[in-house]
C-alpha cells in the first residue's frame, strides 16, 4: 500500500482482508493511481445552536468559549484541515498524480463544497495545505450557510408505502428506536452526572434526566429526514460535549476525567440519531442520490485528478447505505463510523487495460488532535479500508470501477422507481 493509505487485499476463497501497511514494488509496477475523489465531512465546528440553547440550559457549568459563532469552522477544525491537506498533497506527489506546487491546469483538480460557512471553509483550509502555490477556487452555489440541494440530505420523494418501508428497516435496525435509545441509557445517566443535571437551569422545569419515549420520526418530500421529542436533547449534548473535549488538551468534561471507552459511548448517542435517521438503505438512495451521482461522474470525468467535495456526516453516512458500503468502527477516534474532518477516499488505480478502485476512511487520530502533531507520509492519519458489500476485491484489494459503477447504477435506479405521490403533503 501507498505510505498514506492503509488498504487491505481481499482474499475471497477464504473471505479474509489483509491489511497492509504499504504498497508493494510489485503493486506500483503493476498499477498508477489515476484520479482521487474525496467526499469529506468538514472538520471541527460549534455547536449547530448557542445563545439560549437546550444544551447550555441543562448544566450548570459554563461550555468552552467557542472559537467561532454557532455552527461554524473552529480555529483549531481550521489547524487541522490545513495539515490533512499538506498530508494528501506529499501523498499525491509521492504517487505521480501530481507535481510539487502544483499549478492546476484546465479541469485537473475540482473543490466543490455545500454553502454551510463550516464546509466552505473546511474546503478552503484544506486547498490550502493541499495546493499552497495554487489559489484554488472552491465551488459553491449560495451565500454564506445555505444549504445546497446537492449536499442535502432530503427526501426529493415520499409515498406512504415508501414511508412505511423505511420505517420498517428503522424497526429492524438494533431491535428497534426505542430499543436502540434504552440500550444507551447508562451512557445518558453519566452524562447526567457530568453536566450536573439535577442543578441546571432547566431542573427548574424537572428537567432532570433525557428521555427517549416521546420519539416521533418525520419523513416528509423536501425535508431531512427528522427526530421530535427527548432523545434530540440527548444528542445535542453529546455532540456539544464531543467538540468541547476536542477543543481540550485532555480527556475531561466539567472536571470529569473520561476514559476514551466513555467518551466512544457518549458518541454512541449521537450514533443512534445518526443511524436511525440517514442509514436505511430505502432512506439513503434518495438522500444520497446527488451525491451518489456526482461521485459517480467524478470517477468518469476526463482529465480530472482530484476531486474535493466538502458536506456533512450525514452525507459520508446516507453514501455508504446507498451504496452498500461498510464502513469499518474506528480506531484511535471518538466517533465510532465518520469521524469529525473524515474522508470517504476513492483512490482510481489503472493497471493498462482496466480501472480498479480502492475506498478508505481517512481520519486523524484523536491522540494526533490533542498534542497537535503534524501528519507525515511516516506518521500518517488513521486509514481504514471501506469494502463493498457483494463485491469481490482482487488479491491486490482492489474493486473493478466497472462494478462499483454498476452498484453506483443501481442505486440511482432504485431512486427512480420510487414513486411520488406527495407532491406538496405534509403528514405528521
Amino acid at each position: 500500500m501507498n505510505k498514506c493509505l492503509v488498504l487491505v487485499a481481499a482474499m475471497m476463497a477464504a473471505m479474509s482482508l489483509q491489511a497492509q501497511t504499504e504498497r508493494s514494488e510489485e503493486f506500483r509496477a503493476k498499477y498508477e493511481l489515476k484520479e482521487v475523489v474525496v467526499m469529506s465531512r468538514h472538520n471541527i465546528r460549534s455547536p449547530l445552536t448557542s445563545g439560549g440553547a437546550a444544551y447550555m440550559r441543562v448544566t450548570p457549568y459554563e461550555w468552552f468559549k467557542w472559537t467561532s459563532p454557532s455552527s461554524q469552522l473552529s480555529l483549531r477544525g481550521g489547524v487541522l484541515e490545513t495539515e490533512m491537506g499538506q498530508f494528501f498533497r506529499k501523498w499525491v506527489v509521492a504517487e505521480g498524480l501530481l507535481p510539487e506546487n502544483c499549478r492546476p491546469v484546465g479541469s485537473e483538480v475540482l473543490f466543490y463544497a455545500n454553502s454551510r460557512q463550516r464546509t466552505f471553509a473546511t474546503a478552503k483550509y484544506f486547498s490550502a495545505g493541499f495546493l499552497p502555490f495554487a489559489n484554488v477556487e472552491i465551488q459553491h452555489k449560495y451565500y454564506e450557510d445555505k444549504m445546497d440541494p446537492v449536499f442535502t440530505p432530503k427526501f426529493t420523494k415520499m409515498n406512504e408505502q415508501y414511508r412505511q418501508q423505511i420505517m420498517a428497516e428503522m424497526n429492524a435496525m438494533h431491535g428497534g428506536p426505542q430499543a436502540w435509545m434504552k440500550s444507551v441509557q447508562p451512557t445518558l445517566t453519566l452524562m447526567e452526572e457530568v453536566i450536573d443535571m439535577a442543578h441546571s437551569p432547566a431542573a427548574a422545569n424537572d428537567t432532570t434526566h433525557f428521555w427517549c419515549d416521546d420519539t416521533q420520526f418525520i419523513l416528509e418530500k423536501g425535508d431531512e429526514p427528522r427526530m421530535k421529542g427527548g432523545y434530540t436533547l440527548a444528542n445535542s449534548v453529546a455532540d456539544a460535549m464531543v467538540l468541547q473535549c476536542y477543543e481540550s488538551e485532555r480527556m475531561a468534561a466539567f472536571g470529569h476525567e473520561l476514559t476514551e471507552e466513555q467518551w466512544r459511548a457518549v458518541c454512541g448517542v449521537k450514533e443512534v440519531y445518526d443511524g436511525l435517521l440517514f442509514t436505511t438503505h430505502s432512506a439513503a438512495v434518495n438522500l444520497a442520490y446527488p451525491l451518489v451521482s456526482r461521485i459517480r461522474e467524478e470517477l468518469h470525468h476526463e482529465g480530472r485528478k482530484f476531486t474535493f467535495l466538502c458536506g456533512h456526516d450525514s452525507n459520508l453516512a446516507s453514501i455508504g447505505a446507498a451504496l452498500r458500503l461498510h464502513y469499518p468502527e474506528t480506531e484511535h477516534a471518538l466517533e465510532l463510523r465518520t469521524p469529525i474532518g473524515s474522508k470517504l477516499v476513492f483512490e482510481k488505480w489503472s493497471d493498462g487495460c482496466e480501472d480498479y478502485v480502492a475506498i478508505n476512511l481517512v481520519y486523524p487520530k484523536y491522540s494526533q488532535m490533542h498534542v497537535r502533531s503534524l501528519f507525515s507520509l511516516e506518521e500518517s492519519p488513521m486509514v481504514l479500508p471501506v469494502t463493498i458489500e457483494g463485491l469481490t476485491a482482487n488479491s491486490d484489494g482492489l474493486y473493478r470501477l466497472a462494478d462499483l459503477d454498476a452498484r453506483m447504477a443501481s442505486a440511482m435506479a432504485e431512486y427512480d422507481a420510487i414513486e411520488d405521490d406527495s407532491p406538496d403533503c405534509h403528514r405528521h
